[in-house]
């Protein structure tokens, strides 16, 4: 969430960042000067008769103790608070319009993001590895998946429909495999503390990172939530959602506390599952395991000052190449475009995958610099010790990425070390967590 004070003071640059987007300002924002002076003015006028109630209720006691007649005082006291009355209705009100339109307005990209509306828009800042050559036709995974009885869509279909699938036999130990080697070399190697979080959050945790109220038809929720009391400002405890990403757990960890400087940067990471309707996938990717109901996923997660966020930016991206990196997949690094950047994103790299089994680049990470949007929504504050800070109570800056998305690694693995014989070699980085298995072969 922006600042009520900068959008105030900045409102031409957010009209001009929202049209980067490809957002209409006028819908985002009506007409916001007008909203902000009639609450500014109904907050001043209430005051100013709160105080007059104030006067008043000491000339009636003065009145009263000198024995002479209040009534005159004591009318205009009641109208007064009549009044007062209908203008914190008016204020609560102008409040509440005032805050909705803060929630729904995306952050502000950062000015290197490149102006775009779409993905054909976005960077290519760098290229990794080499394309494996192969002396066959390569196979999309789930073609070799299914003929290696490692992959099964119509079991999965049976039992919960479409856009599930079962992992069978090397296939199930290749994608625990691979979630262990993650954490192994995140927590090992680049210094992240491991979490398993709750995999069902509340609401105020999901309007905290950004996902509510603006995207709900994009989750699963439970019976007792409710996206209309969110979009009110109201929050219960004890409503559920399935999680989207780990993301939105760990980073409400610390939702309304004051972190210690000296504890900056925080670094997490944590394997969990992830639960997304799809709402607006309709007809897209509808093979294979590219965009599921469930997946898994490892997600790295970063408190930091925000005269360091850029670097722990830098810092989880090349943690995610990492990798890709040590499973020797060729990738190449994007910087999305102003239309293609997440609602609550200032800037973000996405990390695309090679598979020769389509002929194409997948996003398999996206790795962003939410900067204090999230902080703000969320409440999570540090308080400075240095002599700039001299103690001020400051937002954090949060980042996130995925570190990686695990089926999505899977299906690489599937496709860039596919075999003539329908066989895949296992990446030597996961022999170990496979007991030594070099080689997928049809299991019968």
């Amino acid at each position: 969430m922006l600042d009520l004070g900068f959008v105030r003071g900045n409102l031409e640059l957010v009209e001009e960042k929202l049209r980067a987007r490809g957002a209409d300002p006028a819908a985002l924002l009506g007409d916001f000067r007008a909203l902000d002076q009639n609450r500014r003015e109904a907050i001043t006028t209430s005051e100013r008769l709160k105080a007059r109630r104030n006067e008043l209720s000491q000339q009636v006691g003065a009145l009263k103790k000198a024995g002479q007649d209040a009534t005159a005082v004591m009318d205009e006291t009641r109208a007064l608070k009549e009044e007062l009355d209908k203008l914190d209705q008016t204020a609560a009100s102008l409040d509440d319009q005032l805050r909705q339109v803060l929630a729904g307005i995306p952050n502000l990209t950062r000015d290197e993001v490149p102006a775009g509306l779409s993905e054909t828009d976005n960077l290519t800042v760098k290229t990794w590895g080499e394309k494996p050559v192969l002396a066959f036709e390569p196979k999309p995974h789930w073609e070799v998946g299914e003929a290696l009885g490692i992959l099964d869509f119509e079991r999965a279909a049976k039992i919960s429909g479409a856009r599930f699938v079962v992992y069978m036999g090397a296939g199930a130990r290749l994608e625990r495999a691979i979630i262990s080697f993650m954490l192994d070399l995140h927590t090992q190697k680049h210094g992240y503390r491991e979490v398993l979080p709750p995999f069902m959050v509340n609401s105020k945790s999901l309007f905290g990172t950004g996902q509510l109220p603006k995207f709900a038809e994009d989750l699963f929720r439970c019976s007792d939530a409710d996206v209309e009391a969110v979009g009110r400002g109201e929050f219960k405890d004890n409503d559920h959602w399935l999680i989207p990403t780990a993301e939105v757990p760990v980073t409400n960890l610390y939702r309304d506390e004051i972190l210690d400087e000296a504890r900056l940067p925080i670094c997490l990471t944590a394997y969990t599952p992830c639960f997304r309707a799809e709402a607006g996938a309709a007809g897209k990717d509808t093979r294979g395991i590219i965009r599921q109901h469930q997946f898994q996923k490892v997600e790295l997660v970063k408190f930091a000052r925000p005269e360091e966020s850029d670097l722990e930016h830098e810092k989880l991206t090349r943690d995610a190449e990492e990798i890709l990196e040590t499973l020797k997949l060729p990738y190449r690094r994007v910087l999305l475009c102003t239309g293609d950047t997440g609602f609550s994103s200032a800037k973000t790299f996405d990390l695309e995958v090679w598979l020769p089994g389509q002929g194409l680049y997948r996003e398999i990470s996206s790795c962003s610099n939410f900067e204090a949007f999230q902080a703000r929504r969320a409440n999570i504050r540090y308080r400075p010790t240095g002599a700039a800070g001299k103690g001020k109570i400051e937002f954090v800056h949060t980042l996130n990425g995925s570190g990686l998305a695990v089926g999505r690694t899977w299906l690489a693995i599937i496709e860039n070390y596919q075999q003539a014989d329908g066989s895949v070699l296992i990446p030597e980085a996961l022999r170990p967590y496979m007991g030594g298995l070099e080689r997928i072969v049809k299991e019968s």
